[in-house]
């Protein structure tokens, strides 16, 4: 059974799901999505394998995400994770029944601010809401905040954005 024909592939022991219609009729409808109310997040520990296979995935091969002696002697005091981890992050951290995850959702723009590195063996948590919806020349669109904090209640970063919602 090739990749394309399995609805999820075993990838270095993580299941990755390829069907993104299955949750459909679970994910919340635009007329249920309440402006301020919490999303349902999930706790995920980042390891190193994750970082560096994202790294090498998007082209960002920098010492302090591979080199540990580089790392140790860098500002940092260790491995670290690339800002834009909050990617990969996003979907580890919900699960597949989310609203934002509902196929055919269009970004429309996002603003992120970043604090703290992540570092492998982090447990990532997730605070994330809807923060207004509105219609505008036909479209359905929701503004959405996320923070994402390490196990020590350290934010990693915190962003804002708007999304465009099928219908």
């Amino acid at each position: 059974m090739s990749i394309h024909s399995n609805p999820e592939r075993q990838m270095s022991g993580t299941c990755f799901a390829t069907d993104f219609w299955k949750d459909d009729a679970r994910r919340k409808t635009w007329e249920q999505i309440v402006p301020g109310e919490p999303r349902e997040t999930i706790p995920y520990t980042l390891t190193l394998d994750a970082i560096q296979k994202y790294c090498r995935v998007v082209g960002d091969l920098h010492p302090l995400y591979f080199d540990q002696a580089y790392a140790d002697n860098s500002r940092y005091q260790g491995l670290i994770a690339p800002p834009s981890i909050h990617i990969l992050l996003m979907f580890a951290c919900t699960p597949a029944h989310d609203w934002m995850r509902s196929p055919g959702t269009v970004n429309a723009g996002q603003s992120w601010s970043y604090h703290i590195p992540a570092r492998p063996d982090d447990t990532i948590t997730l605070q994330a809401r809807a923060l207004d919806k509105f219609i505008k020349k036909d479209r359905l669109f929701v503004v959405h905040d996320n923070v994402f904090f390490n196990q020590h209640g350290q934010v990693i970063c915190a962003g804002r954005g708007w999304t465009i919602r099928p219908f």
